[in-house]
């Protein structure tokens, strides 16, 4: 599907004048890193295609660190323009709001409903909202599949049904449009975002569920995320993401995440998971060899950073343990591990890593399913 069109509705009803959804949505953690993105993108049918990935990622989705989005609809008479509040922790959050407005106007053409209500939209983290944690994916990703939930209340009273698979594709390509990587936080566990020869179904407008064998090694993958700086970013993704346009190293680097997601495919198959640590650890320290060697170059990792990774080489080193570390774009780290040697390891985060966290914090999560409904009223 390379086509924008398939997701504009014909018509709706509008006959709905007022309710509410609430749905979760997860952080998740990229294994093959996004990082710069095709701006303006032509496809074959001459559309304009916005917020398109460079080379393709694939995701771990996250349980327990997610966010949770009410949204409460009433139909208004003025529908010249977008009305909505924005609640964080329920109060009201000003400095939040033009990125909501952003958002709601590129996705105005594929949801023509929006300006007819009034929207309140009251949402919170489950982690600590300074921790360091992007919450921008799973926060526009809970957004997005509200605005879905009212969409398939609209298209119903027509007369039609939205289908399961219209309703989450619809919902990745919308959340796309807030965050990118929020396109792979509406399914789980393993999601691809990103069109790829070897994967089916992968799409460069929306994330898909991995669709070949999982083996058991990667079910119930542990993420313990240890927190070393929780202060604001001094370089923010969307800076980083332009800095690779001209980038020297780039073309190499979008190349080298083809291959990296190409090897995964059979690695997933087979368990492999000395060969899964060589990759993951190998695209997270890319990422961030990316931001160095970009004009203007910065530096995210801290100090801490390495000492942790370190501590993590040194003790798979010595006990053959297959814990592993990733990042995202900042300074926390992700270790990655089976769930069958979870005591083992989590021993060694508090006895060896905590130090390095600062105020000693770290959230200890799990692979999870993507979105869940809480509220359909």
């Amino acid at each position: 599907m390379s086509s924008s069109k398939y997701f504009i509705p014909s018509k709706y009803s509008q006959s709905i004048e007022k309710g509410a959804f609430s749905w979760s949505a997860p952080s998740n953690i990229a294994l093959v890193k996004y990082w710069g993105k095709i701006e303006n993108q032509l496809n074959d049918k001459g559309e304009i295609l916005t917020q398109i990935p460079a080379n393709p990622s694939v995701s771990f989705t996250l349980n327990s660190c997610k966010t949770e989005t009410k949204l409460a609809f009433a139909k208004k008479n003025n529908n010249g323009e977008f009305s909505f509040d924005l609640l964080f922790e329920g109060k009201p959050k000003e400095d939040f709001k033009p990125k909501i407005q952003k958002f709601l106007e590129r996705i105005e053409i594929y949801l023509p409903f929006l300006k007819d209500y009034h929207f309140t939209i009251d949402t919170q983290n489950t982690f600590p909202h300074s921790s360091g944690i992007a919450s921008s994916a799973s926060g526009m990703a809970a957004l997005a599949i509200n605005f879905m939930s009212l969409e398939k209340l609209l298209s119903r009273n027509f007369g039609t049904e939205i289908t399961d698979d219209y309703f989450y594709k619809k919902a990745s390509f919308l959340a796309r449009l807030g965050s990118g990587s929020a396109c792979r936080s509406i399914k789980g566990s393993l999601v691809v975002w990103g069109n790829h020869k070897n994967i089916k179904g992968s799409s460069d407008l929306f994330g898909v569920e991995f669709p070949n064998k999982i083996h058991d090694n990667f079910k119930n993958y542990q993420d313990t995320i240890l927190l070393v700086d929780k202060g604001e970013k001094q370089v923010s993704s969307t800076v980083g993401h332009d800095l690779m346009h001209g980038h020297p190293f780039a073309e190499k680097r979008f190349a080298q995440a083809h291959e990296n997601l190409d090897a995964l495919i059979s690695i997933f198959e087979s368990g492999d998971l000395t060969k899964f640590i060589k990759i993951v650890e190998s695209e997270a320290l890319t990422l961030h060899a990316m931001m160095m060697t970009s004009l203007p170059y910065f530096i995210l990792m801290k100090p801490n950073t390495l000492e942790i990774i370190n501590a993590i080489w040194k003790f798979r080193n010595e006990t053959q343990i297959p814990v592993c570390f990733t990042l995202d774009a900042g300074a926390n780290v992700h270790v990655l591990y089976p769930e069958n040697v979870k005591d083992k390891v989590l021993t060694f985060i508090k006895n060896k890593l905590v130090g390095y966290c600062q105020n000693g914090q770290y959230i200890c999560d799990e692979i999870g399913f993507g979105s869940q409904l809480i509220i359909d009223n």
